[in-house]
């Protein structure tokens, strides 16, 4: 068994799925392998993602667990199965594994949604935002890094699957740049508002007793409402959070500040009220 050096966040994700099925089944590592026939460490090193695992294999452990969620096996079969070499593979060694495995589990999402602070999302950002956000990163950035990570963020603005942002103003007000930076991203924000698959929504200073906007956060949409992830930045790269508990707070979350936003008709409004302004 040849051992991975380097496991994507989906490829973590399954073995942490796999290794929640044996728990809740309450059974240990030894007797998971005694059920295959395989050896304890095999199923440590695939409950770890430092190996693959069949389909086959999937679908014996999860009847030996009890586990009569069909459409959740069926889930976590594709996922071990998913042979997918997408174009972020390309950047491998280039960026730091967390921008590679944000573009995974884009690639495989069914809906993003995406609560923004301080910044525009980064899905709708124009190149010279993104560079005037890049720029500002610490420690510096060479101009390699940058024109990396800007040809990387506008290959993942490639997107058709149903997202939404609710973006509060000061995201739109703060200026990463000058004045025509600003204008242009504004301007750019309405273009892309007008797509059938975006939906922004602006969260204004003047909304009375709200502080639900706390934090960034990505919420990505899996398969099944359980294989559901949400992104956070963190100061070394991104979290990604999965347990169930979580996911339900930060669902809870994001309906709160959806709620508490302006439709999109009056978002679109305000967004235009502001690039005159400039």
């Amino acid at each position: 068994m040849v051992k991975r050096r380097e496991p994507t966040a989906r490829q973590v994700r399954l073995a942490t799925e796999l290794r929640r099925l044996r728990e809740t089944a309450g059974l240990n590592s030894r007797q998971a392998a005694g059920l295959l026939g395989v050896s304890p460490a095999q199923i440590t090193h695939i409950e770890s993602a430092l190996a693959g695992v069949s389909e086959q294999r999937i679908r014996r452990l999860a009847s030996h667990y009890a586990c009569t969620d069909k459409e959740f096996i069926d889930a976590l079969a594709a996922m071990a199965t998913d042979r997918t070499r997408g174009w972020w593979e390309e950047y491998r060694g280039l960026l730091p594994t967390s921008f590679l495995d944000l573009s995974e589990l884009e690639h495989h999402a069914r809906f993003l949604r995406h609560v923004a602070v301080l910044y525009v999302p980064g899905l709708l950002q124009t190149e010279d935002y993104a560079r005037a956000v890049f720029s500002s990163r610490l420690p510096e950035l060479t101009a390699e890094e940058i024109e990396l990570r800007i040809q990387h963020r506008r290959a993942r603005q490639e997107f058709t699957i149903p997202y939404e942002a609710v973006i509060h103003e000061a995201a739109l007000r703060i200026r990463v740049s000058d004045r025509a930076t600003s204008r242009a991203q504004l301007t750019r924000l309405l273009e892309l508002s007008e797509a059938d698959h975006i939906t922004v929504r602006v969260i204004p200073f003047d909304l009375d007793d709200f502080a639900s906007a706390s934090g960034t956060m990505t919420y990505v949409g899996g398969p099944l409402p359980k294989l559901d992830t949400v992104v956070r930045d963190a100061l070394h790269g991104s979290a990604f959070i999965d347990s169930e508990a979580q996911l339900n707070t930060y669902r809870t979350s994001f309906r709160k500040v959806e709620a508490a936003s302006l439709e999109p008709e009056q978002s679109r409004e305000f967004v235009h009220r502001l690039a005159k302004e400039l």
